[in-house]
């Protein structure tokens, strides 16, 4: 296989190595399909329903990949990270799993469920003030006094790979896709996405969907430089974090375009997950749909891949 061009040297056999690690340890979730959703939006819907996965999001698959990659002293001593949940319970999860300890640094304006979820997967938490820079500041002050290994929520070569897997799950079982709606916060599922698309299917457009309310992803494509996040008001909490890096790396050179959505989309593609598919999701779930709502003219008659990438807003982790 040919090796993935990008600043952080991640290869095609990289991703097919965190493919078969990841497999072992998580659910193959199902994509599901409505035909009134489909009449809706002119065009051929497919829903990846990652907000069933283990601790209910695509995340647990960057967790896993990320502490196998530890050595024996950095897994003995234990990691730290910051995230405002759906991260945070991933990697409590996957330390429970693998024996090592999870120190996570958590908003006070983190959803309670979230945080409750990643207490009861054994997670050490570490309350700060809200905003990426209380994060990781006391991210950094915690990982220095205790002499933990750091983990960071998307901006990771390793967390990278691991959420790479989701979208080769997607190719395999859907060869003929046209194109794929991927929500992006941080960009940690975008960029993974990107790469495997890359290796698997270089030809078919790959899109960012995110909140015109928290759009740091669109400015700093427009731009072509990475932008900071202005103050996001979006009920889509999961999204709310800015760009990584070693993500907008990935995506500036890769990523067909970002396409925003509004508040009220996101509103009504929640309805129409739970109306059509029966599917409960977190707001930032329905965030590609709402993208593809209001762009849905270029999609007319594809056949577009979507992604549900939570569900924990409302019911907490998954088994």
């Amino acid at each position: 296989m040919n090796t993935i061009r990008s600043t952080t040297a991640i290869r095609c056999e990289d991703l097919q190595e965190a493919a078969q690690l990841v497999a072992k340890r998580i659910h193959r979730m199902p994509i599901f399909h409505s035909s009134l959703i489909d009449e809706m939006m002119g065009c051929h819907c497919y829903f990846k329903g990652e907000h069933l996965q283990k601790t209910g999001s695509f995340k647990v698959r960057g967790a896993l990949y990320a502490l196998s990659q530890l050595h024996a002293e950095e897994r003995q001593k234990g990691v730290v990270t910051h995230s405002s949940g759906n991260h945070g319970q991933a990697l409590a999860w996957a330390g429970k799993q693998m024996g090592i300890a999870v120190h996570v640094v958590v908003p006070e304006d983190a959803p309670a469920v979230k945080v409750e979820a990643m207490r009861h997967y054994g997670a050490s938490i570490h309350f700060c003030a809200p905003g990426q820079r209380s994060r990781e500041a006391a991210c950094d002050e915690l990982q220095q006094q205790l002499s933990l290994h750091l983990i960071p929520p998307y901006d990771d070569h390793r967390i990278i790979t691991g959420q790479s897997t989701m979208m080769r799950e997607c190719l395999e079982e859907l060869p003929e896709l046209d194109a794929a709606l991927i929500p992006v916060g941080g960009g940690g599922l975008l960029s993974g996405s990107l790469l495997a698309a890359e290796c698997l299917r270089p030809n078919m457009p790959v899109f960012g969907a995110e909140p015109a309310q928290a759009d740091d992803a669109l400015r700093s494509l427009k731009t072509g430089e990475r932008q900071p996040q202005h103050a996001p008001n979006t009920i889509a909490d999961g999204l709310r974090t800015a760009l990584g890096e070693r993500n907008f790396e990935i995506i500036r050179h890769r990523v067909s375009d970002i396409l925003p959505c509004s508040e009220e989309a996101i509103g009504e593609g929640l309805n129409l997950v739970f109306r059509y598919l029966k599917q409960a999701v977190e707001p930032s779930a329905a965030v590609a749909l709402a993208s593809l709502m209001e762009h849905r003219q270029q999609f007319a008659g594809k056949r577009v891949l979507l992604i549900l990438c939570g569900g924990n807003a409302m019911f907490g982790g998954g088994l």
